[in-house]
């Protein structure tokens, strides 16, 4: 457990403005679940009839779609941890840069997305 706190430790410590914003930092399903048992924010990006389906138990949908237009939704977790995930990997990545570019400082893509979320038995939500 020590070891994957100062692993997020790290992982978050690099996120500061110095980074390009083309390079996007990311964590494992699990990594991205002890994130929101923390207190991080688990951003959704997926479309809502996705969403609908199945998502991470406590996951905030944002499709990536309307991510620009709705930046000033997410205004309290400006300097505070974001896990964004997907169904695979790539939209939450690109949302990651979105944010990034929008000056929020600690967010990360969610490997695996939704997907290896589910695949490693963590809580979803199913319709």
């Amino acid at each position: 457990m020590k070891k994957l706190l100062i692993a997020l430790a790290f992982c978050l410590s690099t996120l500061g403005t110095s980074q390009t914003a083309s390079a996007v930092s990311a964590v494992d399903v699990k990594q991205g679940a002890e994130m929101q048992k923390h207190g991080a924010l688990l951003l959704d990006v997926r479309e809502p009839d996705e969403y609908a389906t199945v998502h991470a138990v406590g996951a905030t949908l944002i499709p990536l779609g309307e991510l620009p237009a709705r930046l000033n939704e997410l205004k309290q977790y400006k300097d505070k941890p974001i896990a964004v995930i997907c169904r695979s990997g790539r939209r939450s990545a690109r949302s990651v840069k979105i944010l990034r570019n929008a000056g929020f400082s600690q967010v990360v893509n969610i490997e695996g997305g939704t997907s290896a979320w589910e695949s490693a038995g963590l809580p979803v939500t199913r319709n």
